[in-house]
């Protein structure tokens, strides 16, 4: 199987020598030799000729917003809306959020504030490539939020925090969510260390750090979604 990685953003480049790019992530989360991967730098307007020069394409994180009007954006959602039906789609965090803009739904810079840390999700729908444990714990680094989901999805994930957590969408082969199974509690420690005073005050950095010490839950959503790419 071709996937595609659709590159939107970059780590903070002091880490990169240490934990790499946000495609190497999502390969060492999915497997290396799982697939015929490609990489396209999404964020300088990189596309491939057509969506069926993959079987699917996975948007990653990015620290821009979807409801922004750089140019490389705007461009991203037509090749979404253009992948409609033809490749299938898998979205996190920015690219949860993209997907969901691009096929009709709403997101916008929440008033919550930062979600950030390790945060726990209901699953509220069972769906096909999934087992059957009730609910998920993930790391999460986000601001923005999906606040209506596209008219052809369902909600499969949520938390009292992040009410569209994760979609499933009925009218095409795609599922998105904002939290982040590639990254390793490591690296979700690093990034918020690198923001601490900065993006986030030093008590929510603190609390952020320490959420991260326990299990997660992403290698099991990392074979969720290989199990929604071969099904």
């Amino acid at each position: 199987m071709k996937l595609g990685v659709l590159r939107t953003g970059r780590p903070p480049k002091p880490a990169i020598p240490q934990f790499g790019t946000y495609p190497d992530m999502f390969m060492d989360l999915l497997g290396r030799d799982a697939y015929d991967w490609r990489v396209y730098a999404a964020d300088e307007g990189e596309y491939p000729a057509a969506p069926e020069d993959c079987d699917g394409y996975i948007v990653t994180g990015s620290a821009a917003g979807v409801y922004e009007d750089d140019p490389w954006i705007g461009q991203l959602l037509d090749f979404l809306r253009a992948a409609k039906g033809r490749a299938k789609l898998v979205g996190v965090c920015f690219g949860h959020q993209a997907m969901a803009q691009a096929f009709g739904g709403r997101v916008v810079k929440s008033p919550k504030g930062w979600g950030v840390g390790a945060h726990d999700y209901s699953v509220v729908s069972r769906e096909p490539w999934m087992d059957e444990g009730p609910s998920i714990r993930l790391p999460a680094s986000h601001q923005d939020q999906v606040v209506e989901k596209p008219p052809g999805a369902e909600v499969w994930a949520a938390s009292d925090f992040t009410p569209f957590a994760a979609l499933a969408y009925r009218d095409q082969p795609a599922i998105s969510m904002q939290p982040h199974p590639e990254f390793l509690p490591d690296y979700a420690r690093a990034l918020i260390q690198a923001r601490r005073g900065k993006v986030y005050a030093p008590d929510e950095a603190d609390r952020a750090v320490a959420s991260l010490g326990g299990p997660d839950d992403r290698a099991r959503v990392g074979r969720w979604i290989g199990a929604f790419l071969a099904g």
